[in-house]
């Protein structure tokens, strides 16, 4: 009888350490094909805040400037090596890879989470989106795992003085960029069946009504270094692994505890209500 229960309590143990390893071995891969905004999101913070949760990542980010859906589309049908591919580790390293094309990033790791974006001067503008996006999704569609997941990000509006010459697509008018953002985001989501929306763009508005004030930006356009791309990295962070991320005790370099709150709560209510201000 004792060494029946010394076997049963080896089993259980084995059991148990085995649950645990699949839970903590479990990897997130995230891949980004996006530009400079999407390299605000999620190349600085995100990994970090994950850390902070005991979350391991990998997240990788095609990277374009201004890169438009359009161009995206015609270096997928030419497959041009025209990327460059910054992949963050487990360890938080980054490594880039110049001259990278959609298909090699695509089918270099099993991804989870697959984002799409749109030029930040085109953003609003739903034409642009209805002209590439369907061919696009479909494109990477056929070269992730099944179990991958879509996602739209939401981008965010320019500053109220921003010089950016697509500025005046939206009449240099911060709030009328944003809801046309928001407007082009849902019904792009509504075209392709993505259902997954990264709302950066509501958080960083959001944002803009805190203690942060409208310097979220550090030209007018791209996110600041410290607490614009950490309210970006929150959303992402919170909207994939639905963990709320008030309370992540991951604090950048150069920022205050009252400026991390504000921007976790900032994301936080992107969250929730993707598409409107919270005051």
């Amino acid at each position: 009888m004792k060494k029946i229960a010394i076997i049963l309590a080896m089993a259980l143990f084995c059991l148990v350490s085995g649950v645990m390893s699949a839970q903590t071995d479990k990897v997130v891969r995230i891949l980004a094909i996006g530009n400079s905004f999407s390299e605000d999101a999620v190349e600085q913070h995100l990994h970090d805040i994950a850390a902070a949760d005991g979350v391991e990542v990998i997240i990788g980010n095609m990277y374009i400037g201004g890169c438009s859906l359009q161009k995206h589309l015609n270096n997928a049908r030419k497959n041009k090596p025209a990327y460059k591919y910054r992949k963050i580790g487990l360890d938080g390293k980054k490594v880039e890879t110049k001259e990278f094309t959609l298909e090699a990033a695509l089918a270099d790791e099993q991804w989870d989470y697959v984002s799409l974006q749109q030029k930040s001067g085109l953003s609003g503008r739903y034409d642009t989106w209805e002209a590439s996006l369907p061919e696009l999704v479909k494109y990477v569609k056929a070269r992730v795992p099944k179990k991958a997941r879509l996602m739209i990000h939401q981008t965010w509006a320019y500053d109220k003085t921003s010089q950016h010459k697509d500025f005046k697509n939206y009449d240099h008018d911060q709030m009328k960029m944003y809801n046309a953002i928001v407007d082009a985001v849902v019904r792009s989501s509504k075209l392709t069946k993505i259902r997954m929306v990264i709302p950066s763009g509501t958080a960083v508005q959001n944002a803009r009504t805190t203690i942060l004030g409208d310097r979220m930006t550090r030209d007018g356009y791209h996110l600041h270094r410290t607490y614009g791309r950490y309210v970006a990295a929150c959303t992402w962070y919170e909207k994939i692994f639905r963990k709320n991320v008030v309370g992540n005790s991951y604090l950048p370099d150069g920022m205050t505890e009252e400026e991390r709150l504000a921007a976790q709560e900032s994301a936080h209510a992107a969250v929730r209500k993707p598409l409107k201000v919270t005051k």
